[in-house]
């Protein structure tokens, strides 16, 4: 009797064809033409590639097309990273995608780039006349940049030997990756409002289109067209283009360059100032030797001029000094007039007066004045103050009077 072959389920066959393929056939590049593309509802995309004779299924995951700056259109050729994976439900093989490219490299940011540049084009914000001018004096330079990038080096670096006493605020941001955009925009709207910063640098070193991304985000470029404070574009290198630089205030080659642009160099500031110094010494030299020929003109022409001149001036100054003199004298007689009549007055007004004539004034032991006879029953001490002194008393008795 013949041995009996082997009988595997589907689910087998599936399951063999599943684990030959993905262990074979992982971290491979696919070029084709976008037949379909389709977005769920989940985040995911499902899309067809072919080519002249064959076409694959293809799925891309949420978090992968995230970072994927548009969708791409129908008809593109691009090339895919991934792995060939089979889902065993249906038995049908797909590539999950974990990276497109178009075929020229940068197509498909590109394309996303030129969308948004055309919108923001259509909406006035590339438009030269609303670009801000730089201060003429710039005491503090904001930059929002990766703290331990190549970038911020640089700017420090020109900073510190063109402008040593220009005060720098930096803003750390992320300039690459998930969180990039967020803190980049971020960084530039808290700086630009605090009112601490003259004018604001925004930076990163070179890269690829894809590593430069986040300056064609929509939220960043229009963080930097809000900005209260004129902007510095200091991304990338010379030949790197992106819509941060079209729409800030200034664009440099490079953040070297955009601090340059921020801060004026010392030396030619100090050979400015002494040229300006110079000149304001030749010019208020002249001016005095221009007075000083002006002085020698009038004296010449006032001489034989002065007893015509000062005598009538010295002897109206001696009358008008008489008069001044007879007018004080006057004033104080009726003053002195004024201050015995007012002292007489007080004088006959005056307790001290009073006593004079023959009165008393009695104090209890507080110095309150007694008025009354119910003051001072029979035994009570008090004091008798008179012209010249003061007498201890002590009360016998008293008698009221009608």
């Amino acid at each position: 009797m013949d041995e009996v072959a082997e009988v595997l389920s589907v689910s087998q066959v599936n399951r063999s064809v599943k684990n030959l393929i993905e262990t074979n056939l992982d971290n491979l590049w696919v070029l084709g033409e976008i037949a379909s593309w389709t977005r769920a509802s989940s985040g995911h995309c499902y899309f067809t590639m072919k080519d002249e004779s064959s076409q694959i299924r293809c799925v891309m995951f949420k978090s992968d097309v995230s970072k994927l700056p548009v969708d791409p259109d129908v008809g593109m050729v691009v090339r895919i990273f991934g792995s060939l994976g089979l889902y065993e439900p249906r038995g049908e093989y797909q590539v999950i995608v974990r990276s497109l490219l178009d075929e020229g490299g940068e197509g498909i940011w590109r394309v996303a780039a030129e969308k948004l540049r055309k919108k923001l084009q259509g909406e006035g914000l590339l438009d030269r006349e609303r670009k801000q001018p730089l201060p003429e004096s710039i005491n503090t330079v904001g930059v929002v940049t990766s703290l331990g990038g190549a970038a911020l080096y640089d700017i420090l670096k020109v900073i510190e030997r063109r402008s040593p006493w220009t005060e720098v605020i930096v803003r750390d941001a992320r300039v690459q990756g998930d969180k990039a955009v967020e803190e980049i925009s971020e960084g530039v709207k808290i700086l630009s409002e605090s009112g601490m910063v003259d004018v604001l640098i925004v930076a990163r070193g070179g890269g690829s289109m894809e590593d430069l991304w986040a300056f064609n985000e929509e939220s960043v470029v229009r963080a930097i067209s809000s900005s209260v404070v004129p902007v510095i574009s200091a991304v990338g290198h010379e030949i790197d283009t992106t819509l941060a630089d079209l729409v800030a205030d200034c664009r440099a080659p490079t953040p070297s360059a955009g601090a340059e642009m921020a801060v004026k160099d010392g030396e030619v500031l100090k050979d400015q100032l002494k040229m300006k110094m110079e000149s304001i010494f030749l010019s208020t030299k002249g001016l005095l030797a221009g007075l000083r020929i002006q002085m020698d003109k009038a004296n010449a022409q006032f001489i034989g001029f002065e007893d015509v001149i000062v005598d009538p001036i010295r002897q109206s100054i001696g009358r008008t000094a008489d008069e001044l003199e007879s007018g004080i004298q006057l004033v104080m007689a009726g003053a002195r007039k004024d201050v015995a009549s007012v002292a007489s007055v007080m004088d006959a007004l005056s307790p001290l007066g009073t006593l004079t004539r023959g009165y008393a004034l009695p104090r209890d032991p507080q110095g309150k004045i007694l008025r009354k006879v119910e003051d001072i029953p029979a035994g009570t001490r008090f004091s008798l103050k008179v012209a010249n002194g003061v007498v201890g008393c002590e009360s016998l008795g008293v008698e009221a009077s009608d």
